[in-house]
């Protein structure tokens, strides 16, 4: 089992849930119920299945959940590309890149977890 507290991709993602609500707190009011909501709820969702799935008692089910988070990720991109795109925000926005860079951080320790299952099979 693993302590999500002392995870950098759950701090990280703490991170971007705190700056994505201050981005979407910009956006328009008609949009409380829309598109707002849903980014929210996405980027929430992210740190939510790190510490889920850290209490699960394998790698396999730890990396199940931040296979959820990781997808968690590319629609919480996808959603501010479309904000992006109603000119609420920036493409240049750096949430953008450090969406990116968590996105490859939970890639990699995705392939670590597999790999130490690996290695405690063969042993």
């Amino acid at each position: 089992m693993h302590n999500f507290r002392q995870l950098n991709i759950w701090k990280d993602a703490r991170a971007i849930v705190k700056d994505v609500y201050l981005l979407t707190s910009k956006f328009p009011v008609d949009e409380r119920f829309g598109l707002i909501s849903q980014i929210n709820r996405c980027a929430i969702s992210v740190p939510s299945n790190i510490a889920e799935g850290s209490a699960r008692g394998t790698n396999k089910d730890f990396a199940h959940f931040l296979k959820m988070s990781l997808g968690s990720l590319y629609e919480l991109e996808t959603q501010l590309f479309l904000a992006a795109d109603l000119n609420m925000i920036s493409e240049s926005d750096e949430i953008f890149e450090r969406i990116i860079i968590l996105q490859k951080m939970v890639v990699n320790f995705i392939k670590t977890l597999k790999e130490q299952s690996t290695m405690n099979k063969e042993q």
